[in-house]
């Protein structure tokens, strides 16, 4: 602890209190044992040994006629001790606020007179803030809600954050349109949720590939990921970024497929599906089955199923020939 030497210089002490408390927390037997001394008006040293505390707040002092007793502190006094220095602390940081807000008054103004309304770019820092910034943009959405949610099927938590947040939109008569991709197809709990928020005013259709995740508001505010981890968002309010993000979500909208209507592959030489076509695609050019995975909303156990179905069916017994034989084998010179 600190010991104040007389002179207004500060070192530090080798000897450390033996109680676990500050003086706000007087333990019983110091509150006990100060009680007592001060309704008899001392109190002997061997007394107060199991609370060291009352010498080390100052709430005894020796008894200058004897040196085996201790005379209480009267309250008054001790608490007028303690409180001095908080109260000169205080009166320093009122000082110092002061100053501080006196020095950033030209600024002010300027900031009144020239800056913007609002932030064209937001950057939102953790799942707290991020949706806190979608509630309130949710709470003052009037006509339209676009979104772009890429990935296979949903938690039961995700789910019944976003229906809780969409019923409270489209019982205002708000639309929404959602993209998902094909593998919620296949997704028990996404097909529920898209029964529970069925209504004339909710679109929800569904593309193979997606860009990454993005919700408009009214096409003046709109949210995106600045990590890979989705821990950190944007926030955009600049007309010209939305305006363009609405823009790419319309173009994706109009080459999706409704949820509830049977997706039409075009035919695949060998018995090879759509989907396993799209893979094929995709490792010719050179991804892996993380980002092959990731680009078509499935998980990587079902990725690599399909790269095993697809091998089988060309004949291929290495990941070098594979790729090889797809090139060969005609199946990606069809158009989509």
């Amino acid at each position: 602890m600190f010991m104040n030497l007389g002179g207004g210089e500060m070192v530090t002490s080798d000897i450390k209190p033996t109680h676990p408390h500050g003086i706000t927390e007087l333990c019983a037997e110091g509150r006990h044992l100060y009680a007592s001394a001060l309704r008899s008006g001392r109190i002997t040293r061997a007394e107060v040994e199991p609370a060291p505390c009352l010498m080390d707040f100052a709430l005894l002092h020796p008894d200058p006629d004897d040196a085996a007793w201790l005379r209480p502190v009267p309250p008054s006094a001790a608490l007028a001790k303690h409180l001095n220095p908080i109260e000169r602390e205080i009166q320093e940081r009122r000082r110092h606020s002061v100053r501080l807000a006196e020095s950033f008054v030209p600024f002010m103004d300027i900031s009144a007179q020239d800056a913007p309304t609002t932030h064209a770019i937001t950057v939102l820092e953790g799942f707290n803030r991020i949706n806190a910034a979608l509630d309130l943009a949710t709470a003052e959405c009037l006509t339209e809600v676009l979104t772009v949610q890429p990935g296979g099927g949903r938690s039961e938590d995700r789910l019944n954050e976003a229906l809780e947040r969409g019923l409270s939109v489209v019982d205002r008569g708000v639309s929404i349109r959602t993209l998902y991709q094909h593998t919620v197809r296949h997704s028990p709990g996404t097909l529920a949720y898209a029964e529970q928020i069925a209504n004339k005013n909710v679109e929800i259709r569904t593309l193979e590939e997606l860009i990454e995740r993005l919700i408009i508001f009214d096409r003046t505010v709109a949210f995106i990921p600045a990590t890979d981890d989705r821990q950190n968002a944007l926030e955009l309010r600049h007309p010209g970024l939305v305006e363009y993000l609405v823009k790419v979500f319309e173009q994706l909208w109009a080459r999706a497929a409704p949820l509830r209507e049977e997706i039409k592959y075009d035919s695949v030489p060998r018995g090879l599906s759509g989907v396993q076509r799209s893979i094929a695609q995709l490792l010719v050019e050179g991804h892996v089955d993380d980002s092959i995975a990731r680009r078509l909303g499935m998980n990587v156990r079902t990725c690599r199923a399909h790269v095993a179905k697809l091998a089988a069916a060309l004949g291929s017994t290495s990941r070098a020939q594979l790729g090889y034989l797809i090139a060969r084998s005609g199946i990606l010179d069809q158009d989509s």
